[in-house]
Parts: C-alpha cells; structure tokens; sequence
C-alpha cells in the first residue's frame, strides 16, 4: 500500500483554503502550517498568496522561519505563489520584507501594479503540458533575474518569468488556487512522488 501524501499550507494568512481544497480533490492529506510543530511529518510545503509583509512578520512571531529554511534545505518540496514566492527569494527590490533566503531568484513586488490591475491571461509551460493555462495575477510579483541553476517554467509574452523551478523549490507569481485547472497543484505533486 501507498503512503498518502500530506501537504502542509502555512495558513497564517492569505488564500490557505483554497489550495487545501484542490489537494484533497487531487487525492493529497493537508495540514494547515501555524506552528513549528505543525511542520513535523509533512511531505511537502506550500506557501501562499497573500500580503508578503504580514506572512514573513507573523513566520517570525510563531518561529517559523529557520524551520522551515532547514526543512527545504533538506530537501523538502516547497511551492510560493504570488507572495510565498516574494518569501523564497534570495533578492528583493525593497527589502522590507524578511525572506526565507533559499531560492536563487530576485524580485519586483507589485510589478504589475495595485489591485484594480489584476489581470488573468494565457501562458503555456513545458512542466504542465502544451495546453495553454489561464494565469490570474493580483498584484503578482515578477521574477527579474535568476541563478544559473533556476529553470524557468513560463513567461509573459514580453518575457517576463512568472514561474520557475530551482531543485525542491518551485515559484509562481500567479494564484493557481483561484482556477479550476489544478495542472500546477498535479506539477507540485509530482515532484513530491519522485
């Protein structure tokens, strides 16, 4: 028999429900991250959306920073989406926000304005398939430059990343909670399997 998969959300703040939601339709045991000891067992790790200064300001105030630094460091799955990706990278523009420091990645908060600018559009990825998927952006960051070992897995048609993977790490500036096409949840699982 299969060991069932349990991923952790950090729901200290942002769209938590919504990825829990698409994981246990896609067969996975979630668990809502607040605490250290939350952390303990989980196979993988996803950090979302949301407001970046509060979720790094309240990782701090319930200690969850350095264990989740180690735990990725070890090797474990991790996934940022809009602001879980501002909360990866190792550089942003104005760093007023106190970032895990583990993905090879440099950042623009609201690189493409306030919220009234949000914005849905097509983009196409190897890692999900040739059909093309509708990314929702609300006040995404973008990806400006990456390490040598970051692949980057989709782009704007201007080329602007929006989605790149480094070893365990996997980012993404769009809300893939907010479609019904769950290809990048099945991606993120996918590399928990191997």
């Amino acid at each position: 028999m299969t060991k069932q998969i349990t991923i952790g959300v950090l729901a200290l703040q942002g769209a938590f429900i919504e990825h829990i939601g698409i994981l246990q339709n896609l067969g996975a045991a979630t668990r809502e991250i607040r605490l250290p000891e939350d952390l303990e067992g989980i196979d993988g790790l996803i950090i979302p959306g949301g407001e970046s200064t509060t979720i790094s300001k309240l990782m701090q105030d319930y200690s969850l920073i350095t264990p989740i630094k180690k735990m990725a460091k070890s090797g474990l799955p991790v996934w940022g989406t809009c602001a879980g990706l501002i909360l990866l990278a190792k550089k942003i523009d104005n760093q007023i926000v106190t970032s895990l420091d583990l993905m090879d990645i440099e950042v623009t908060r609201n690189a493409f304005g306030r919220q009234k600018e949000s914005f849905s559009t097509g983009l196409s990825s190897h890692a999900i398939g040739d059909k093309q998927y509708e990314a929702v952006f609300i006040r995404a960051p973008l990806i400006s430059d990456t390490g040598k070992k970051v692949e980057v897995l989709a782009k704007l048609e201007d080329g602007t990343i929006v989605a790149a993977r480094e070893n365990n790490l996997l980012v993404t500036s769009f809300h893939p909670e907010l479609t019904l096409d769950h290809r990048w949840h099945q991606y993120f699982l996918s590399m928990i399997n191997k």
